[in-house]
């Protein structure tokens, strides 16, 4: 059985590797430097004047069209997902990819020359532990009219199960099993090549896509017959020196299989590279029939959608916690910028990403404003009671934008204010807030806060997320 990483890791030294990339054809170079903890899997494009890095999540997906492609604030990355199933695969939690260009090279369509060169760094264990996203329930994506289904069910080990069923002779049905990352990734996952049709190919190469495709750089297989007169034909399309041949197997140019199973394996290797959109490991058991890219990618978001409260508390949460608790002060100092005296949220209790949050507020007469607000009969200040209201929304909106650490909410306007009963030394106010409407930035939320209960005070508030 595979044993759970303990803590996190990166890499010793800066390694780098060059190649040309599959759609776009740029010459690159990638350079793979170590990172702090916690801070997860990043891209850079060094060639963009003041580019920030991007964030390899499933929120910075913009197109899945031709692979797995990211965009962070004008910055794009084609054609990620093979460098993210070699860094998932080794089980490297924080590191930065810096690329020359906006594509990796595609190398042979495999992850092996980049789990080589990672490899060949060295691997840097980390004094902070490694979060799980561990399933307790099943989460299902199918696609009924393309026979897609993939199932991430409840396991005590990461494992994946996947099956190809494909008319062509030379690929035909595939079935495999894959139980450990430390014991099988390198040998039998990552030198997987990518394998595609010679019609898909074809029409891609006229419409001058995949410009750094290759025969060197895929597994094409024959699908359709290929007449005599056409072979000349072929051999220039796919930059093939030596002159082109009938293959036996199936296959163009008659290249050989690394494994009876090559296409299935590298089916599970893509599987593991959109995975890693996750953001932290999985254990579950993954099982998929006849699942691509597009699939893999919606798995994830149903994923992110049912375990969000999970993966942000394991974010921001680094000690254990109690049961009621999803965010206790030390993780509430990591989401806002407040500090004493003004840090007036205690804990978070419940969280609904997107949707509303539940806060602590407790009330002790040790609270400065006390000593010069009504000290004959001490009452909190209604505006204060107003201020832990906006923290609490703070909080919320936190997962609204990208970046939270390095976001600030401010308050533009408070409307529809009642203060319905004195707060007083001793009290607890349950904060109740509610997303009404995010869009640009912008944010309006209902408040409400309860004492034993009873409605203390309410709000409607609007908002703003800045830099910070």
């Amino acid at each position: 059985m595979q044993q759970r990483r303990e803590n996190q890791r990166s890499i010793k030294k800066a390694v780098s590797i060059a190649g040309i990339g599959l759609h776009t054809g740029v010459q690159t170079r990638m350079t793979f430097k170590p990172a702090a903890q916690n801070t997860g899997i990043r891209f850079l494009r060094t060639d963009v004047p003041n580019a920030k890095p991007i964030p390899a999540d499933i929120d910075h997906v913009v197109d899945i069209s031709r692979g797995t492609t990211l965009e962070h604030n004008g910055s794009r990355i084609h054609t990620t997902e093979h460098v993210l199933a070699a860094i998932s695969g080794l089980e490297i939690d924080n590191i930065l990819i810096e690329l020359d260009n906006k594509e990796p090279p595609v190398m042979d369509g495999s992850a092996i020359q980049f789990v080589d060169i990672l490899l060949a760094a060295g691997f840097e264990e980390q004094d902070a532990p490694r979060e799980y996203l561990v399933l307790d329930k099943t989460i299902t994506y199918s696609d009924p009219e393309k026979g897609v289904d993939i199932h991430a069910l409840p396991s005590n080990q990461f494992r994946v199960t996947f099956l190809i069923d494909y008319k062509l002779q030379s690929l035909g049905t595939q079935y495999m099993s894959f139980y450990s990352l430390e014991q099988d990734f390198v040998e039998q996952i990552a030198p997987a090549r990518t394998f595609c049709f010679l019609h898909e190919v074809e029409e891609l190469k006229e419409q001058g896509l995949i410009k750094g495709g290759s025969a060197d750089t895929a597994l094409v297989m024959i699908d359709r017959k290929i007449e005599e007169s056409e072979l000349d034909r072929l051999q220039k399309l796919f930059n093939i020196d030596k002159k082109l041949v009938q293959s036996e197997n199936g296959i163009l140019n008659g290249k050989k299989l690394r494994s009876k199973t090559e296409p299935v394996r590298h089916k599970i290797l893509d599987l593991i590279g959109d995975l890693a959109l996750l953001g932290m490991p999985i254990q579950g058991h993954i099982t998929a029939a006849r699942s691509g890219h597009a699939s893999n990618v919606e798995l994830v978001r149903l994923l992110k959608k049912e375990y969000e409260k999970q993966i942000l508390a394991k974010r921001f949460q680094r000690k254990p916690r109690e049961r009621q608790i999803v965010f206790d002060t030390e993780a509430i100092m990591r989401i806002l910028p407040h500090r004493y005296p003004f840090l007036l949220i205690d804990r978070i209790i419940d969280f609904v990403p997107g949707e509303k949050i539940t806060a602590i507020k407790n009330v002790t007469m040790n609270e400065p404003f006390f000593q010069g607000h009504f000290p004959g009969k001490p009452v909190m200040p209604g505006v204060l009671s107003l201020e832990a209201m906006a923290q609490a929304g703070g909080a919320l909106l936190l997962n609204a934008g990208e970046d939270p650490e390095n976001k600030l909410v401010f308050f533009s306007a408070i409307n529809n204010v009642k203060f319905r009963k004195l707060i007083e030394p001793g009290d607890q106010i349950i904060f109740e807030i509610e997303l009404l409407k995010f869009r640009m930035r912008s944010a309006k939320l209902r408040g409400l806060g309860f004492v034993d209960g009873k409605l203390v005070v309410e709000a409607d508030l609007m908002a703003s997320i800045v830099d910070r």
